[in-house]
C-alpha cells in the first residue's frame, strides 16, 4: 500500500474533525461538493462530483490547471451552493487526462462502484484480457477482475454512463457480462446457473472419462491383449473419441475461437490446439493415411493418438469440475453471512402485530423478536430485557444482555425473553449488510503480487505457443523415428502442461478464504492491500483514549480555588453538555450522580487538542489543558506542580477558568483495557515496535506507557499533527499500522500503511481505516497480523507451486530429457510417463495441469483451519 495516500483522502480526513457534520455518503468525502460537467451542447451535459477545497487560492489553481489543459473549459464557482460547474466539449476531451489534471491541482472526482458477473474466463490470461477491455471504456478509473469469484469490481466517475460501453467492450474481447452482481444476496438465477454449470461439468466429465477408458484400452493392445479385437480398430476408436472431442470438449474449442477472433489467447487456446492437433492427425491417418503417405508413419508407430486427445480433455474437465466445486467452498463465508438474514419479521403497527417480509420493515417500526428468532434489523431495545447471541458479529459465544436503550443488530439471535426494539437501520444499511459489502469488495480487490501474476500470465500463453511451435520444428529436424509422431506428442505436451489455471487461482482463492476467516471472527478487512500490508508491519501506533483504554474516564479528583466542588462540577457539566468527548460525558455523569442542575450555555466552541469554551450566565467559561489556559491569558505559575502530580499518577488533569481566572482543577482516570498489556507483550515477541500517539499530557502518557511496556510515547499531539507523526515514522523506514477510534484519528489512519479502527469507534475513523476490529478487542491486532502472515504464506506456496510447476515441466514436456535417454533406455517403471526416449506423455501432462489447480485451491482451503488467538 502506498504510504502516502491520495491527497484528497488526507485533506478530507483532516477537515472532518473540524466539523461535526457527517459526510453526505458512505465514501470518504468532505461536505464540500462541486460539480464538473462534460457537454457538447446545452442539452447534453453530464454532472460529475468533485472533492476538494473551495477557498479562492485552491479554486484559482484549479482554474489555471484546467485552462492550461484546454482553454475552452469554462469554470463557474457557486460558493453559496458550495459547488463548481465545468463545461467542456466531451467529443474532444480526454477524460483520463482531465482526471489527472484535476488530481494534480489537489482535487478528485467522486466515483461510483459496480460489481459485474463475468462469463467465459478460464485462466489468469483471461483476467488480464477482461481488465484491458474494461479499462478502455471512457470514465473507468479502476478495474479488478477476480478469476476465483468470476466478478469484475469496477470504479468509474459518478454520473458517467459506462454500462453500455462496458457491455460492448467486454463482448468484443470475447467474454460475457452476465449481469450486475447483487452485493447482499445471491440471486436464485445465479445459484441455478452455478448449479447447472457444475452439473454439466459432472455429466461431461463422467461421459468423457468412461469413453476415454475404452479408448485407452483399445490404444494399448500390448498392455491389454485380452480385449475384444473390435476395440483395437481405429475406426471404432475414432467413433469413441469424436464425442469427447466435439461434445465434451466443445467449450474449449469455442473459447479458443473467440480468443482468436479477438487476437488473444488463453487456456482454451492451449487445450484446443493441443487436442485438435492429436485428434485431426489421428483422424487423417484413420481415414486418409494412404493418400497422404502417412500410413507408413502410422504403421511404424502402430497406433493413433485418440487416447491422447480424449484423456487430455477428460482430465481437464475433471480438474474444472473439482475446481468449480471447491471454489464454492472458498467463498462460503459470504454465503453463510447472507443466509443469516431472516426472511420475515413481526412488527407492531397501530397496536396490531403484523407478520411481514423483512424488506417491508422501515426505520421507526417497532419490532418484536421471539426467543430463538433472528433479529431482522438494527435498532434500539425498548422496554424489554433479553439476552442476544452476537457471535456472528463478534465471535464471542456468551450472550449479551440487552435492556432498554441498548443497540441490537440484525441477524443476531434473541436467546431468552421476548425482545422489542425500534428499527434504526434496515436492509442495506444494517451492520451485517455493511460487513457483506466490505468482505465482497475485499475479495474482489487485488494485491500487488496478483497484479504481477496476471501480467505474467498475459504474456505466458503466447510464449507457450511459440515454445510449442519451436518444439515441433526442432523434433521434426533432429528427433528420433517416427519423427512426426514424436514431434507432435512433444508439442501437445507443451501446450497442455503450460495452462496457467493455477497461476490465476493462486492469489484470489487464498485472499477469499483469508478475508472470510477474518470476517467470521470480527476482523473486517476492506481490501487485499491491507491484508498483504499487515504481514510486513514492524511498527504499531496506538491511540490512547478508547484504544489502549476503555474510553470511559471517570472523575477522580477535584481541586477548588475558591468555589465548592458542586459549583465546579455543575459549571463544567453545563459547559460540556453539548460535547460527545469522553471527558465531557464523565463530567455529566458526575453532575447527575450529585443531582446538580445544568445551566444553559451559548457560543460553544470546541478547540481540538486544547479544550472547550462557552458562555454561561454572561461569564466566559473555559475547560481544557494548560496550553488552553496559557492561550486565554490565565496565570498558571502556581498550577504546574499540582497538574504534574496528578499526571504522574496516570490521570488527565483539566482546568476550569471563569473570565480568564482559574477556579478549579479536575482529574480524570480511564481504565486500561484488560487485554492491552498482554497484547503489547505478544507484539514485542513478534519483533514489532509499539508507539502510543496521544493528545494527552506527557506525564499521563508516560505513566500509561510504562504500565503497558510501550516502546515509545508521542504525547501532547494536536489532531492535525497525528498524520505528520505517522509520516515521520514512515520516512524513517518504518512500515506503520495505526490503531485508533476517534474522529481525530482519521487523518492518521488514512496516512498509515494500514489503518485499523476499533469497532466501537466513530464512523469517520472506521471509514478512514483499512481494517475494523468489530469485537473492540486489541487482541485482534495480533490475529490480524497472524492471519495476514498465514494468508501471504499460503499465496507464496501457491505461486511457487504454479510457477515452479510450469518452469520445471515445460522443458520436460519439450523433450529436454532426450539426450539422457537417447543411448540409455528409459527404465521400465518410467516408460508409461516418459515413453522410449524421455518424452512426457501428453495425457500425464493434462493430469498434472488439472492437479495443479486443485492443489492450489486445496492449499488455500487450509486457511479455514486458522485458529483465532484469545487473551
Amino acid at each position: 500500500m502506498d504510504p502516502h495516500p491520495r491527497p484528497y483522502i488526507k485533506q478530507v480526513a483532516n477537515s472532518i474533525y473540524k466539523s461535526p457534520q457527517k459526510p453526505h455518503n458512505n465514501s470518504i468525502t468532505s461536505t464540500q461538493d462541486y460539480t464538473v460537467g462534460t457537454m457538447t451542447n446545452s442539452s447534453n451535459k453530464t454532472t460529475l462530483s468533485i472533492i476538494g477545497p473551495l477557498d479562492p487560492t485552491s479554486i484559482s489553481n484549479l482554474e489555471a490547471s484546467l485552462a492550461k489543459f484546454d482553454p475552452t473549459i469554462f469554470l463557474d464557482v457557486d460558493r453559496g451552493a458550495e459547488k463548481t460547474t465545468v463545461a467542456l466539449n466531451h467529443e474532444s476531451m480526454d477524460i483520463d487526462k482531465l482526471v489527472e489534471t484535476v488530481s494534480q491541482a489537489g482535487y478528485d472526482f467522486n466515483r461510483d462502484k459496480v460489481i459485474l458477473n463475468i462469463g467465459g474466463m478460464t485462466c489468469a490470461a483471461c483476467v488480464i484480457h477482461v481488465e484491458k477491455a474494461i479499462k478502455t471504456v471512457t470514465g473507468i478509473t479502476n478495474a479488478n477482475v477476480n478469476l476465483a469469484t468470476e466478478r469484475a469490481t469496477i470504479e468509474y466517475l459518478s454520473g458517467v454512463d459506462v454500462l453500455t460501453d462496458l457491455q460492448t467492450s467486454v463482448d468484443d474481447a470475447g467474454y460475457v457480462i452476465a449481469g450486475v452482481a447483487d452485493e447482499l444476496s445471491i440471486s436464485d438465477e445465479e445459484k441455478m446457473t452455478h448449479a447447472k454449470e457444475i452439473e454439466s461439468l459432472k455429466t461431461k466429465t463422467a461421459a468423457s472419462l468412461l469413453l476415454s477408458l475404452f479408448i485407452f484400452l483399445g490404444s494399448m493392445q500390448d498392455w491389454f491383449p485380452a480385449m475384444p479385437n473390435l476395440i483395437y480398430n481405429w475406426h471404432v476408436l475414432w467413433a469413441l473419441a469424436t464425442p469427447v472431442q466435439l461434445w465434451a470438449g466443445w467449450q474449449f474449442h469455442t473459447g479458443a475461437w473467440n480468443a482468436l477472433k479477438h487476437k488473444t489467447s488463453n487456456m482454451n487456446t492451449l487445450i484446443s490446439v493441443g487436442t485438435m492437433t492429436a485428434y485431426i492427425y489421428s483422424t487423417v491417418i484413420t481415414f486418409g493415411g494412404t493418400s497422404l503417405h502417412l500410413d507408413a508413419i502410422s504403421a511404424a508407430e502402430g497406433k493413433v493418438y485418440f487416447d491422447t486427445s480424449s484423456i487430455i480433455i477428460s482430465l481437464v474437465l475433471l480438474g474444472k469440475f473439482l475446481e468449480a466445486r471447491n471454489k464454492g467452498q472458498t467463498s462460503e463465508v459470504i454465503h453463510k453471512l447472507m443466509d443469516l438474514q431472516p426472511k420475515m419479521a413481526t412488527v407492531i403497527r397501530k397496536d396490531v402485530e403484523e407478520y411481514v417480509s423483512v424488506s417491508q420493515i422501515f426505520v421507526g417500526d417497532v419490532v418484536i423478536v421471539k426467543p430463538g428468532e433472528r433479529i431482522p434489523a438494527d435498532g434500539l431495545a425498548t422496554d424489554s430485557v433479553s439476552s442476544v447471541d452476537e457471535s456472528m458479529l463478534t465471535g464471542e459465544s456468551m450472550p449479551v444482555t440487552k435492556v432498554a436503550g441498548d443497540k441490537v443488530f440484525g441477524s443476531t439471535i434473541n436467546k431468552t425473553g421476548s425482545l422489542k426494539f425500534t428499527a434504526t437501520s434496515v436492509g442495506r444499511d444494517t451492520v451485517l449488510s455493511h460487513i457483506i459489502r466490505v468482505v465482497q469488495e475485499a475479495q474482489g480487490s487485488k494485491p500487488p503480487m496478483q497484479r504481477l501474476a496476471d501480467i505474467v500470465a498475459g504474456y505466458f500463453v503466447p510464449a507457450v505457443i511459440i515454445i510449442a511451435a519451436i518444439t515441433f520444428v526442432t523434433w521434426v529436424i533432429i528427433g528420433p523415428e517416427p519423427v512426426i509422431n514424436n514431434a507432435l506428442l512433444n508439442m501437445v505436451a507443451v501446450l497442455v502442461i503450460a495452462c496457467p489455471c493455477a497461476l490465476g487461482l493462486a492469489t484470489p482463492t487464498a485472499f477469499i478464504v483469508g478475508t472470510g476467516k477474518g470476517a467470521e471472527n470480527g476482523i473486517l478487512i476492506k481490501n487485499a492491500e491491507a491484508l498483504e500490508s499487515m504481514h510486513r508491519t514492524k511498527t504499531i501506533v496506538l491511540d490512547k483514549t478508547g484504544t489502549l483504554t476503555l474510553g470511559k474516564p471517570h472523575l477522580t479528583d477535584i481541586v477548588s480555588f475558591g468555589n465548592s466542588e458542586d459549583d465546579i462540577i455543575g459549571l463544567a457539566a453545563s459547559c460540556e453538555k453539548g460535547s460527545e468527548h469522553p471527558l465531557a460525558q464523565a463530567m455529566l455523569e458526575a453532575a447527575v450522580d450529585r443531582g446538580l442542575p445544568l445551566e444553559n450555555s451559548r457560543d460553544f466552541i470546541s478547540i481540538p487538542g486544547l479544550g472547550v469554551q462557552s458562555t454561561i450566565n454572561g461569564k466566559q467559561v473555559a475547560l481544557g489543558n494548560l496550553s488552553l489556559m496559557t492561550e486565554i491569558g490565565c496565570n498558571i505559575d502556581d498550577m504546574q506542580d499540582k497538574q504534574d502530580d496528578l499526571a504522574l499518577m496516570g490521570k488527565t488533569p483539566i482546568f476550569m477558568a471563569v473570565d480568564n481566572e482559574i477556579t478549579g482543577l479536575m482529574a480524570f482516570a480511564d481504565k486500561i483495557r484488560p487485554e492491552a498489556k498482554k497484547t503489547i507483550e505478544i507484539l514485542h515477541s513478534m519483533q514489532i515496535n509499539t508507539v502510543m500517539l496521544t493528545g494527552d499530557n506527557q506525564h499521563t502518557a508516560k505513566r500509561i506507557a510504562k504500565d503497558l511496556g510501550l516502546d515509545q510515547v508521542i504525547s501532547q499531539v494536536l489532531p492535525e499533527d497525528k498524520a505528520k507523526h505517522i509520516k515521520t515514522l514512515q520516512n524513517q523506514g518504518h512500515r506503520v499500522a495505526m490503531v485508533g477510534d476517534g474522529i481525530n484519528d482519521a487523518p492518521a489512519l488514512a496516512q498509515a500503511d494500514c489503518g485499523i479502527a476499533i469497532g466501537t469507534g466513530s464512523d469517520i475513523a472506521i471509514e478512514a481505516a483499512d481494517i475494523t476490529l468489530i469485537r473492540n478487542d486489541l487482541t485482534d491486532i495480533i490475529n490480524t497480523i497472524t492471519l495476514s502472515k498465514a494468508t501471504i504464506r499460503t499465496i507464496k506456496q501457491n505461486l511457487f507451486g504454479a510457477f515452479f510447476y510450469n518452469v520445471a515441466l515445460i522443458p520436460i514436456a519439450a523433450g529436454i530429457l532426450y539426450p539422457i535417454f537417447a543411448t540409455n533406455p528409459v527404465p521400465t517403471l518410467l516408460q508409461p510417463m516418459l515413453g522410449q526416449y524421455g518424452f512426457l506423455n501428453p495425457a500425464l501432462a493434462a493430469g498434472a495441469m488439472a492437479a495443479s489447480s486443485i492443489t492450489v485451491i486445496s492449499n488455500s482451503l487450509r486457511l479455514k483451519r486458522y485458529k483465532i488467538h484469545r487473551v
